[in-house]
């Protein structure tokens, strides 16, 4: 290699190694000029880090140069490290990012070292505390004088009594377990474990019995929190379950001062290590006789083999005696594995952002601790692999293997078919004694391997933020599930247990009916619901935080369905035929409900049929199946089932005789224009063939507000126009009721025949819009009214807008001649213009329309997000289309959840993606009939941020329009966008609150409702001047006609109606014109009554006097200059004057002006 390539190859590798592999960051080092030459061709053969000089070069500037690398250095191969680092680089991250993003977040949940010795100070002071607990005399478990009046059990005494003596005395030993010790403890809730052992005088090996021990552990945490009560060293004491188990209780204490939030020290009590035998708590052993806990006597007393097993009072027991071997055996494990600790951190966010973590029944840290560990011994996964690849592996397992059906074991040879039959989930501890899932319920593991299946699919999706949806969106049940629905009065579960004969699961259960019942009644509601869903989950029920807490105190119990669109709404379940023998059973599920019918193959078969005329309503018929069959098996009665799965919808519910949100309004309009497209298709004697009818509006893809109605017209509300016989409206009647005229694009064949002049392609398309009026006329008998720039046609009772399109015609808008007779072609906004009427907005109705076929929600959900656009004054900043493609992308890349099944779901989760979303930073991305490939994305982002400053403050990038965003270049506004984030993040939180809290008044309207107090003045308009009134959110009683028949459509051909006559938009508009340098203004077009107007700030600066500038300006003089400044009071006159009939009064609400 010659002298003159050497350099350059380096400064080719040279950024290579050093961005890329850690330890090859030597490469690049400086050492300052006054070294000697000895050094450097020392530093030639070995690098070595540069120091600073010391002392002695303190005073001079050190400059540094460039290392000269040995050819050897330069060119040597990378180390096997280096080599792993690249290939991890490479093979687990989409990029290097996403890597780095996962350290950063562990950094983040890692305890500090401050907070570590806050804790270790704290736990000290406590263990001393414990420690000198003075002895009591010993009394009847029952007999509670030894404790003050202000110290409660935490422990529900049901039945009253039991055997058995107890005395307070000091714990044998004080020990720290859990994840703390393990390393494995993060932020935010930092919870810290200390294991107080009861001495083994207070416990005989016999209280294993009827409650006795959980009892005598209860007395002795409240003889802790007795002794504790009067120390200053303790911040807050309260007692809590561990993970809702009654039988558990725990006390919880915090720090004094300001550090009383930043984590909470947990105590338990238990026993020794091995004083009871765990021989005693094998799943088919009885430690809960019915004559005690029922206290009657039965025929069977004495006789323990005739009791029934009682797994979950064995194993809530058995927890208590191995947390220190449980310590033990994941500290082994962790030391031969070094990024255990974070890959357990890793896993714990994981399931946090999915609320799988805490309360009853849930997958816990401990749970993902042994998880992991049962990974590592079996060989799945290695020791050497990091916190990524063992979050991977874990989701992996997760995702394939179903515990509900072959449980695993961190032991050898467990009795697995004793552990299947009495628990739904099994995992069995290292001791071989302890299923550590016996809470959890089928259910919940079933969510559980969903969301691990799910993640790993947007995992390995180079098109999807991993790091965000993996690990930084949570996701609530309200935004997860389509439809929730919720059992309020819990005390009515008790009837449930009797009515399902669970006497035996309820001794087992310790009395909690809530927990006995929710599995029966989960495995009810899966078999009626079957295909009509994919998942059903339930909310873990929280710790509580009281001592001796009733069940009935819970919050209701929350359940979420994640439907299958094609089948949820189904209104017919098809059973087996009659002379089935599994007739029976499904006569027995369903009840009187179950009849025979026979269907159009000839089969006579059971069946069951819910009521649903609408698609609104069809979409509820899982809340008929739920309610029916609880009533039903359960005795829990309609009024107890509060169903939020649609609660919003009533938004956008129109007020037909069948209530519905729309859907078959639209499906008329759309036949409408299918009919009329295939007309004009077939008409004959038009000079040029047409090539494309295309329909650009949106009641076309079923996201129009309010669905157009069709409509017949009361003629003596309206004069006549002169020439054409055309209605328009009367003077001193209401305004009309508004029709959209919904547009047509057709577009005809080239020819070369089109002139090359912009006017005289007007004056052809007029000349076809006319001939196309007369053949529409003459073969359909529609009326028609041509105009130069549109034809339109009323047919149906709908009027539909034809505009005739040249597809040339944009290219012959840009070309213009210089004086010099030049062809120059610029782009400019007309030609943009007609592009978006003729091109871009029929291509995204079509498309849309086909993503309305394949998710049924989306025109709804459109619908939804677009009236609180509009309540919210937000509809001229966030346009209809920018809407409609916002809703598209949550369809179309929901991670990480599923696409939405429920306007209502589509809709919270919209408001979250405009709340949360980076619009500075990121560009969001729609990916249309799923044409854009990786590459793609990638050259969008790119693109984007090279330059962004120059792009719209929301960016949305689509395949036909990757670098410029065309639906949002106009608008928002940076200050309109963080307006919308506020109120969207806002109305968010309000509603998901008021839907889960049903203690709420019920009033989903609240966030339709704009703030008027931050604007300056508001314009109150007349309401009969206002054509869309019946869409206002709070519609008044309205007394008056607007010269509309009730009935079906009109027939063909009649005078045409008043069309696209809005006097609010007009006016609106010309404000805007006039006084748009002043102020800006806002209306809601679904029937708003008011304008608001907010003045600009710039605007109230006094100007120079021009004689130019005068208009609504005011003319003050100080001294010799005279300057102008806005009159506001002329200005507001002038609203009035301008608005004559339609401006009730004009109201303004500050005097900024005057400042």
């Amino acid at each position: 290699m010659s002298g003159s390539g050497a350099p350059i190859r380096r400064l080719f590798v040279q950024p290579i190694l050093v961005k890329t592999i850690g330890p090859a960051q030597r490469e690049k080092r400086m050492i300052p000029s006054d070294s000697s030459r000895q050094e450097e061709d020392e530093e030639n053969e070995a690098p070595v880090k540069a120091k600073r000089s010391k002392a002695d070069h303190a005073g001079e500037e050190v400059v540094y140069h460039p290392v000269k690398l040995s050819r050897n250095d330069l060119y040597r191969p990378p180390t096997a490290e280096e080599l792993n680092q690249l290939k991890e680089a490479e093979s687990l991250f989409h990029c290097s990012l996403l890597k780095m993003q996962m350290e950063e977040l562990l950094k983040e949940v890692a305890l500090s070292e401050r907070r570590k010795r806050q804790i270790d100070s704290f736990i000290q002071t406590v263990t001393k505390l414990i420690q000198t607990v003075p002895d009591s005399p010993e009394v009847e478990v029952s007999d509670l004088s030894w404790l003050s009046g202000a110290v409660k059990v935490p422990f529900l005494l049901v039945p009253k009594t039991t055997k058995g003596k107890f005395h307070m005395a000091p714990p044998s030993s004080i020990d720290l377990i859990g994840s703390y010790p393990l390393g494995t403890c993060t932020k935010p809730n930092v919870m810290v474990d200390l294991a107080v052992t009861i001495p083994n005088d207070v416990l005989h090996p016999k209280d294993v019995l009827n409650q006795r021990y959980p009892r005598k552990r209860a007395l002795y945490l409240a003889g802790l929190a007795q002794h504790l009560a009067s120390s200053s060293d303790i911040g807050t004491m309260q007692y809590s379950c561990l993970h809702g188990n009654r039988l558990r209780p725990v006390l919880l204490l915090t720090p004094p001062g300001k550090d009383s939030s930043s984590f909470t020290l947990r105590v338990h009590a238990c026993p020794a290590p091995g004083f009871f035998k765990p021989s005693r708590f094998h799943p088919q052993r009885n430690n809960i006789r019915t004559e005690w806990y029922t206290g009657l006597q039965t025929s069977q007393s004495g006789k323990i083999s005739s009791e029934p097993p009682t797994p979950h009072y064995n194993s809530s027991v058995l927890g208590d005696l191995l947390p220190r071997a449980h310590l033990q055996f994941l500290s082994a494990v962790s030391s031969q594995c070094s990024a255990f600790t974070d890959g357990v951190a890793l896993l714990k966010v994981w399931l946090r952002q999915r609320e799988l973590d805490q309360g009853t029944g849930c997958f816990n840290g401990f749970l993902a601790s042994m998880l992991l560990a049962y990974l590592l011994i079996t060989h799945r996964i290695s020791n050497s692999m990091t916190a990524y690849q063992l979050l991977r592996n874990a989701l992996n397992f997760l995702a394939s293997t179903d515990l509900t059906v072959n449980g695993i074991s961190l032991a050898k040879d467990p009795d697995s078919t004793a552990f299947h039959d009495a628990f739904q989930v099994v995992f069995v501890d290292p001791s071989g004694h302890l299923n550590m899932c016996a809470d959890i319920t089928a259910c919940t593991y079933k969510q559980l391997q969903h969301e691990a299946s799910l993640s790993m699919q947007f995992w390995d999706n180079p098109t999807v933020d991993g790091f965000q949806c993996l690990l930084m969106t949570p996701k609530p049940m309200i935004r997860t599930s389509d439809h929730v629905f919720q059992l309020c009065e819990l005390v009515k579960l008790q009837s449930s247990c009797k009515k399902l004969n669970l006497l035996s699961e309820l001794m087992d259960h310790s009395g909690d009916y809530i927990h006995t019942a929710l599995p029966f009644i989960l495995s009810l509601l899966q078999q009626g619901l079957s295909q009509r869903i994919h998942l059903l989950t339930h909310s873990l029920s929280p710790d509580p935080k009281s001592e001796a807490p009733k069940h009935k105190a819970q919050p209701p119990l929350s359940f979420g369905l994640l439907l299958r669109a094609e089948l949820s709404s189904t209104v017919l379940d098809r059973g087996p035929p009659a002379d089935s023998p599994k007739a029976a059973e499904f006569r027995q599920l369903w009840g009187p409900r179950s009849e025979l019918r026979r269907f159009q193959d000839g089969d006579i078969t059971e069946a069951v049929l819910w009521h649903g005329e609408s698609i609104c309503q069809k979409r509820l018929v899982p809340k008929q199946i739920i309610t029916h069959l609880l009533q039903l098996h359960a005795d829990i009665p309609e009024s107890c089932v509060r169903y939020v799965g649609a609660m919003v919808d009533d938004v956008i519910k129109t007020g037909s005789e069948v209530s519905g949100t729309g859907e078959e309004e639209s499906l008329v309009v759309v036949q409408s224009y299918d009919d009329l497209s295939r007309k004009l298709w077939r008409l004959e004697g038009l000079p040029l063939t047409i090539t494309a009818v295309q329909g650009a509006h949106p009641a076309l893809r079923y996201t129009q507000v309010k669905p157009l109605a069709l409509t017949r017209k009361l003629y003596s509300f309206f004069d006549r126009e002169k020439t054409s016989r055309s209605l328009v409206p009367k003077e001193g009647k209401p305004c009309p009721v508004y029709i959209t005229p919904i547009t047509v694009i057709c577009h005809m064949e080239g020819s070369g025949k089109w002139p090359h002049d912009r006017l005289a392609i007007q004056h052809i398309r007029a000349a076809f819009h006319i001939q196309l009026g007369e053949l529409l006329r003459k073969h359909h008998n529609y009326t028609c009214r041509p105009c130069p720039t549109h034809l339109d046609v009323w047919k149906d009772g709908l009027v539909f807008r034809i505009q005739v399109a040249y597809h040339r015609e944009p290219q012959v808008l840009r070309e213009s001649l210089t004086a010099e007779g030049l062809l120059v072609v610029r782009d400019n906004d007309e030609a943009q213009a007609l592009e978006m009427a003729t091109i871009h907005k029929p291509l995204l109705t079509s498309t849309l329309h086909g993503l309305q076929q394949q998710h049924p929600c989306f025109g709804a959900a459109c619908r939804l997000v677009k009236r609180w656009l509009s309540a919210q004054l937000f509809s001229d900043d966030i346009t209809e289309d920018t809407a409609d493609l916002l809703v598209a992308s949550l369809f179309l890349q929901p991670a990480p959840f599923t696409a939405p099944s429920s306007p209502q779901v589509a809709f919270l989760r919209f408001l979250h993606l405009l709340s949360s979303f980076d619009w500075r930073n990121n560009p969001l991305i729609v990916n249309l009939n799923n044409q854009l490939t990786a590459v793609d994305y990638t050259e969008i982002k790119n693109g984007f941020m090279a330059t962004r400053e120059s792009l719209p403050v929301m960016f949305i990038a689509t395949p036909k329009d990757k670098k410029l965003s065309m639906w949002t270049k106009r608008s928002p506004s940076i200050q309109m966008l963080q307006r919308v984030i506020m109120v969207a993040a806002e109305s968010l939180k309000v509603l998901e609150h008021q839907l889960i809290d049903g203690s709420q008044k019920q009033d989903v309207r609240v966030i339709l409702r704009p703030p008027l107090e931050a604007y300056d003045v508001v314009i109150h308009l007349n309401p009969k001047q206002v054509p869309l009134l019946d869409q206002a959110v709070d519609p008044p009683a309205i007394t008056f006609s607007r010269g509309v028949m009730s009935g079906s459509a009109a027939q063909p051909g009649g005078p045409l109606p008043v069309i696209d006559y809005n006097p609010v938009s007009l006016y609106l508009g010309e404000l805007r014109e006039a006084f748009g340098d002043l102020a800006l203004f806002f209306c809601d077009p679904c029937g708003g009554t008011v304008i608001t107007v907010l003045w600009k700030p710039k605007a109230f600066i006094p100007t120079p006097f021009k004689t130019s500038q005068v208009s609504a300006r005011s003319v003050e003089v100080t001294g010799d200059e005279t300057k102008t400044v806005p009159n506001v009071e002329a200005i507001l006159e002038d609203f009035r004057i301008m608005g004559k009939g339609l401006v009730k009064s004009v109201e303004a609400r500050t005097e900024k002006w005057s400042f």
